[in-house]
């Protein structure tokens, strides 16, 4: 029993400390790089699918997989804690309500849920970035051959577009201001940090109080691809990078979803009859200086509305990787109908009233046609609407 004990122990003591591939910058070179593509005179690349080429003979820059998205999803695929990449776009891993999101969605024959949603489909590369992929067979965006707003091929699409490899300070292994990263036919001079603290990659979807914090840079960070998305604002482009003014983070602080807001109507002020200590929502998030991953405050006259307050960063099941449908009406009862597609949970404002919630920051709803009452005398015998 003691020489168990002791030996137990031992092991313990010795044992090297447990961390991530990534953690303190850059990992072992050769869990993604072979200097000779061979060992023992037998081809060692490509661990989990592709050509098997001679030894001698390797893929650009000594990678295991031709493709550098493949190359990252050697790690990253699957369902659950770290990875991006669920099995099956209907039944999505919590990754898709957490962060950016999940590159799954790409792979659905149709996302569609609005007017004419069966018989128009909208293919899932409008579910977000468009990756490119031979382990999932996805290619560059056949629609948009640059990044909207700015010059980025789609040809060039992968997660070192945006993540770098070998490691940075910033978040989520991010570019950041100072660095230059290549592509096809020129190169980003990075100007911007995207500054947040992440919940933890092996955390269930992001709550109230658990999600992520984004504290500064994200917008700017954006920009370094979309920049004609932040050119103006004025009614023109919705503003983004740019403080709440006042009314608007009233109406996000008193919202509690459509049900509530009809519940309790404007009386010199907005619907809802929520505050702004607990009105922290994390389908519609904000960029604060002062956030943190548990923090549930509303927004002040210092928060920022920025783009990952409408969108994720990797792809969901609403087109242009919304956090929520915007082409359907009723969130409960039309994401996912027409199209079969993967229908994003409301989260706390989950119920079969509920409308778009770009009504969390505008507020709209109110004066809506209330479902749960009677048709209004305006309204045809049958209940449909003129």
């Amino acid at each position: 029993m003691k020489t168990t004990l002791l030996l137990v122990v031992a092991v313990v003591i010795l044992a090297p400390p447990v961390m991530a591939f990534h953690d303190g910058g850059v990992a072992h070179c050769n869990g993604c790089h072979t200097m000779h593509n061979s060992q023992n005179n037998l081809p060692m690349n490509s661990p989990t699918g592709g050509p098997q080429l001679l030894p001698g003979f390797g893929y650009p820059d000594l990678l295991l997989y031709a493709n550098k998205t493949d190359l990252c999803l050697d790690c990253h695929d699957g369902d659950g804690s770290y990875h991006v990449w669920s099995a099956d776009p209907t039944a999505p891993s919590s990754s898709a309500q957490r962060g950016a999101g999940d590159f799954v969605f790409l792979e659905e024959d149709n996302i569609n849920d609005g007017h004419g949603g069966g018989s128009n489909p909208i293919l899932g590369e409008s579910a977000g970035h468009s990756v490119i992929s031979g382990i999932h067979s996805t290619v560059a965006d056949s629609m948009l051959s640059y990044a909207p707003g700015g010059s980025y091929p789609a040809a060039d699409m992968g997660c070192t577009s945006c993540h770098d490899p070998h490691g940075t300070s910033a978040y989520r292994l991010l570019y950041q201001d100072g660095q230059s990263s290549d592509f096809s036919s020129g190169t980003i001079d990075w100007d911007a940090t995207w500054v947040a603290a992440g919940i933890s990659v092996f955390a269930g979807p992001e709550s109230e109080t658990s999600h992520n914090a984004y504290i500064s840079g994200s917008s700017e960070w954006c920009a370094n691809c979309h920049g004609d998305f932040h050119a103006a604002s004025a009614n023109l482009v919705h503003p983004s990078g740019e403080v709440f003014d006042t009314r608007e983070f009233q109406v996000y602080n008193s919202y509690r979803g459509t049900s509530n807001c009809i519940d309790n109507p404007p009386n010199g002020g907005p619907c809802g009859n929520g505050t702004a200590t607990d009105a922290y929502y994390a389908l519609v998030p904000f960029e604060d200086s002062t956030a943190t991953t548990a923090s549930t405050a509303g927004p002040t006259g210092s928060s920022r509305v920025v783009c990952i307050s409408c969108h994720r960063a990797h792809a969901t099941s609403a087109p242009d990787a919304g956090r929520w449908d915007v082409n359907v009406t009723f969130l409960e009862t039309a994401d996912g109908v027409a199209s079969g597609s993967w229908a994003i949970p409301a989260g706390a404002y989950s119920d079969i009233n509920q409308r778009s919630l770009c009504n969390k920051c505008h507020s709209k709803d109110e004066l809506d046609r209330d479902e749960r009452a009677a048709p209004r005398v305006t309204d045809p015998p049958d209940g449909s609407r003129q």
